[in-house]
Parts: structure tokens; C-alpha cells; sequence
């Protein structure tokens, strides 16, 4: 483990098995509403509800760090405490290599989302929780049960869901046939037990669905939507990422181009 103290943040590189240990699982899990993901890396921002458990965090780390190097750990707790109020970035060692998480998707019905992993990861639970918050009615160490009944909870479902890497964890998400079917189940105005009406109205709803608008939305609002997810997710914009997360950008970009020409010209 290597601690910076910079004006304006404290740094922590550190590895697997620390990132792992009670003590930063704890801290993570308490300050999961106030973290920002970054690309291999955590941010974490003060709450001044959560003064005592970060400060309780700090005496930990600086124990740590004082025992791994062997110098004393009162003097640097010292000078910890008064960066207390700066963020904390916590990364891993460029070193380590990515570890696969797999996380499963089930839908019970167009309402009800279930998120299972495997085995308990505080970091990847925690962004999808600071994600999916609002829509979390509850949840365990290892799984996630959410209310998608509106089309904006899906459509945030999607947005969490495309982020692959979450520090040097690399998430795989498995999912069955019917998850998509039973998801967007509303869309298409059928319940399972009978057959969609219309083959057609199913595709057109699903387009509402991609743009992020309600069905039967205006013409303005298809194109603001349109124009506004058009620029987040063009390609050229994550030239630097990896080829999955091109190719992921490539083909949702596709499919509101798509979208957008259907609803336009049925409209």
C-alpha cells in the first residue's frame, strides 16, 4: 500500500487482498451514496453524517500503512487527520490484474428486477447501488431486489448496466431468454399466459423504450431524447475504452438511430 497526501484529495494504491479486508469493506459499504466510480479507481467524499466512521477509517489506514513500512504510526495519523476533509481515492496497483465478477439478472415480472452475484463484492454491489438507489427495494450482500415499473427505472437499469469495470473487477452479466420479454412485458400490453396482439406495436413500444420516452410521447420529446442519448453514447466519444465498450456504444447507437427513423416516420 502506498498513501499520498495531496492538497485537495488522500491517495490510496493499494491491492486485492487489503481492498478486501473488514475494515475498507466497512467503510465503503457507509459512504456508498457519497462514492464516485472512475475508471480503476473509487472516489469517496466526506458526509458530515459519517464524520466518526471516516475518521475511524483514517486510524485504520494509517495503522496499516504505518505497520506495512514500519515507522510510527502517531506521527502519521497526524498528519492523516488534518487532510480529514479532503476526498479519499482509493485504486489498485496497475499490476494487479482484473478480477471477473459475475453478476446474474432475473426479471420475476416487468416490475421486479433481481440482481444476484455469485460471491459477495462490496465494491460491485456498491456501484450498483449508488446507481440503482432509488429503485432498490432491498438487499443482501449479495443481490439486489429493484422496482423497474416505470420506464425511467429501466432505462436507468440499462445505464448502470453498461459500465463493465468497476475498479479492476471486470462484471459479467449472464441472463436467461425471457429476461428481456418478461422486462419490457408492459411495452407490448400482453401478460405472459396469452399472445402479444400485434408483432409490430411490440417493436414500436420497445423503440419508446430505447429513446427513453413514454409511449405516445411527442415528436419534441422523441427528438430532444434523440439528440441528447445520440451524443452520449457515439462512438467517438470512448475511442481510449476498450473493444467491448466500442462495440457496446457502436450498436446502442445503431439502435436509436433505428428507433428514432421508426417512431418518426409512423409518428
Amino acid at each position: 500500500m502506498e498513501i499520498v497526501l495531496r492538497n485537495n484529495l488522500i491517495l490510496v494504491t493499494t491491492d486485492f487482498d487489503t481492498l478486501n479486508t473488514q475494515w475498507m469493506r466497512d467503510f465503503l459499504s457507509n459512504h456508498s451514496r457519497g462514492m464516485l466510480f472512475l475508471e480503476k479507481a473509487v472516489l469517496v467524499f466526506r458526509n458530515e453524517t459519517l464524520n466518526e466512521a471516516r475518521e475511524e477509517f483514517i486510524k485504520e489506514l494509517s495503522q496499516f500503512h504505518a505497520a506495512k513500512h514500519d515507522f510510527s504510526h502517531e506521527f502519521f495519523l497526524r498528519s492523516m487527520l488534518k487532510f480529514g476533509n479532503q476526498p479519499i481515492r482509493v485504486e489498485l496497483n496497475k499490476d494487479e490484474e482484473p478480477q471477473n465478477v459475475k453478476v446474474n439478472l432475473y426479471a420475476y415480472n416487468s416490475d421486479t428486477v433481481l440482481i444476484s452475484l455469485e460471491y459477495p463484492n462490496s465494491w460491485v454491489l456498491s456501484y450498483l447501488r449508488s446507481q440503482l438507489e432509488v429503485y432498490v427495494e432491498r438487499g443482501t450482500d449479495t443481490s439486489l431486489v429493484l422496482d423497474v415499473s416505470d420506464y425511467r427505472a429501466k432505462a436507468r437499469l440499462e445505464k448502470a448496466l453498461n459500465k463493465r469495470h468497476v475498479l479492476h473487477y471486470q462484471i459479467s452479466y449472464s441472463y436467461n431468454e425471457r429476461f428481456i420479454s418478461k422486462l419490457y412485458s408492459d411495452f407490448a400490453n400482453f401478460s405472459f399466459g396469452t399472445l402479444c396482439r400485434d408483432e409490430d406495436d411490440v417493436q414500436k413500444n420497445h423503440f419508446y423504450t430505447v429513446l427513453q420516452c413514454p409511449i405516445g410521447a411527442s415528436q419534441d420529446t422523441l427528438k430532444d431524447s434523440y439528440k441528447r442519448l445520440a451524443k452520449a453514447y457515439h462512438p467517438d466519444k470512448i475511442l481510449q475504452e476498450s473493444p467491448h465498450m466500442i462495440k457496446h456504444y457502436t450498436q446502442k447507437f445503431q439502435l436509436l438511430q433505428e428507433a428514432y427513423t421508426a417512431l418518426r416516420i409512423v409518428s
